[in-house]
């Protein structure tokens, strides 16, 4: 299985706390739950994360100086091309914004193994197994195909890669 999503696929909505605005790459729903969801949003500001029970997040600061993540007895440094976990439905407030930061985000169940979220600079070659999700933050090969920025490739293949990419290995 190979899919490749470009910016005209993804939906924009707006937070769950009408705060801003989310761009949702791919969301996979079973039984009416949602197991994972792949987005883009800009922090523009001081304020509070929506929350989302029983889901397990990871942040990735794809342009930007970053900013913190703040709650009780938690303080994460959300900095450029550095992935974050944290739990949804953890009252959480991005703090020490002093300009906008996008970022990536990967939501998934939390009755699930959690995701690896890494950024690649360069070739490699990661192997076949479960879901590998590919998100080009600039112009990127996979498998011989031609990304553009902010595209995504989902496949369950191994995959040769060259460029700037998150890769996001989702388990069921």
């Amino acid at each position: 299985m190979i899919q490749h999503l470009t910016p005209a696929d993804y939906k924009t909505m707006p937070w769950a706390n009408g705060k801003g605005v989310t761009v949702e790459m791919l969301k996979v729903e079973e039984h009416g739950q949602m197991l994972w969801r792949l987005s883009r949003a800009s922090v523009v500001e001081n304020g509070d994360f929506s929350i989302f029970p029983n889901i397990a997040r990871n942040l990735t600061v794809i342009t930007g100086q970053g900013f913190d993540l703040v709650g009780e007895g938690l303080h994460l440094a959300a900095k450029p091309l550095a992935p974050v976990g944290f739990a949804g439905d953890v009252p959480i407030r991005a703090e020490a914004v002093t300009a906008p930061s996008d970022d990536f985000n990967v939501m998934t169940a939390a009755h699930l193994h959690r995701p690896e979220v890494a950024v690649i600079t360069g070739a490699t070659q990661l192997p076949k197994g479960d879901t590998l999700a590919l998100f080009a933050l600039a112009p990127s090969q996979v498998n011989g195909a031609t990304m553009g920025q902010y595209d995504l490739i989902l496949t369950d293949q191994a995959a040769a890669i060259s460029g700037h990419l998150i890769a996001v290995r989702l388990y069921r």
